[in-house]
């Protein structure tokens, strides 16, 4: 392992510092993070030593620093209110300043000069951002449209989350929402490049997008991705913004509810429902995709082990979706596993990095002919 000392102990220290790590100093040693952490369930990794050299500003900017997911179940625990997330993300803007990255983390570096180039991780065309909606009667936002449907990168790019958005697309046309998409005008919304300690590249796409939802007359945001919809609301209102966000799982509950979409049909299968971490420890948003789900006749519903606030991490947050991860060393074949154990011949969620690491993990754990990897939109396209 590639081990990099900054210089100073002071140095390191004040980097941390001005990178938003300070909380660092009231952590007491404990050791809960290190309990509930899932890299213990794979390997080994302390979050306590992270922490603990942070304080006293001897971090080396090493591969450990590089595997906080940001899943949340540190914070959460924690009885000095640390916020480890800060201290990891802190540490990597540090890295990334000093241009350190080991080599299972390099592929950052394409996925920023995509980013900065054609406001996408993919370094694909901005110009056909847009073109998973071909022949789906979706239109382009206007001033006047009331619901922007905001995708997120990998439901616009990615073949299998395509899947994802065109069911959403079809869901809102047969719910007779009034929606638009804003195709080849969006950024990617930043969240993931910025825990991956990428500061600068964050704010220039947070601010274009502002700027551009602004411009369209933008107030309600739908989006398919947990990371969109935290970004959208608990950062970007550090730009001085308020737009009011919606999460896909939220709006079907709602329409539902509301009688704006009817299921006709039957789901005879049992599912199960993983928790994204953004969605749901992070936002605080269990029951709406549950009761959606429930609202489908002869659906079975099972809980697996891990499931709401403790629900097991996929291991895709914290910028992890664009590193590279040993297979055997993959939270998502836990979860898989898990959602075997009590039956499940469907395994849902509503994350697009959750079904991109439970798709693999099905393939690697030797189950794809056992279970399905579904977003609840796709289960629900099936039924309206």
């Amino acid at each position: 392992m590639e081990i990099i000392p900054l210089a100073s102990f002071k140095e390191v220290i004040d980097e941390i510092k001005m990178n938003g790590g300070d909380a660092a100093k009231f952590c007491y040693q404990c050791g809960i993070c290190d309990v509930v952490c899932p890299w213990n369930r794979v390997t080994t990794f302390s979050m306590r030593k992270q922490i603990r050299e942070a304080t006293f500003g001897v971090s080396e900017m090493q591969e450990d620093i590089w595997r906080c997911t940001t899943c949340g179940r540190c914070p959460q625990r924690c009885p000095r209110e640390v916020n480890q997330i800060e201290v990891m993300v802190s540490l990597r803007r540090v890295a990334t300043g000093y241009d350190m990255f080991p080599p299972s983390v390099r592929p950052i570096r394409a996925v920023s000069a995509g980013l900065h180039a054609e406001g996408n991780p993919f370094g694909e065309e901005r110009k056909t951002r847009g073109d998973w909606a071909e022949g789906l009667s979706v239109k382009a936002f206007t001033e006047e449209t009331e619901v922007l449907y905001f995708p997120c990168c990998y439901t616009s790019y990615d073949p299998r989350l395509k899947k994802v958005a065109q069911a959403t697309a079809n869901i809102l046309n047969k719910a007779g929402v009034d929606f638009g998409i804003l195709g080849s005008k969006e950024n990617c919304c930043g969240e993931s490049v910025r825990k991956a300690g990428n500061e600068a590249v964050f704010k220039r796409l947070a601010r274009e997008n502002i700027k551009t939802f602004i411009e369209n007359g933008v107030k309600k945001i739908l989006v398919s991705s947990p990371h969109c919809f935290h970004t959208f609301k608990n950062e970007y209102p550090e730009f001085m913004v308020n737009f009011e966000v919606v999460h896909i799982s939220q709006y079907l509950f709602e329409l539902i509810n509301e009688g704006k979409l009817t299921i006709t049909k039957e789901y005879g299968k049992k599912v199960t429902y993983h928790d994204p971490c953004y969605l749901g420890r992070h936002n605080g948003t269990y029951d709406e995709p549950r009761a959606a789900l429930q609202k489908i006749p002869a659906l079975e519903l099972a809980e697996m082990a891990d499931a709401r606030k403790d629900s097991l991490c996929c291991g895709m947050g914290g910028g992890r979706i664009w590193m590279e991860t040993e297979k055997d060393e993959r939270f998502s074949n836990l979860r898989v596993e898990q959602a075997i154990a009590v039956g499940a011949e469907v395994l849902a969620t509503a994350c697009p990095y959750c079904i991109t690491a439970l798709e693999d993990s099905r393939l690697v754990t030797n189950h794809a002919a056992d279970i399905e990897i579904k977003d609840i939109t796709e289960i629900l396209q099936e039924v309206v």
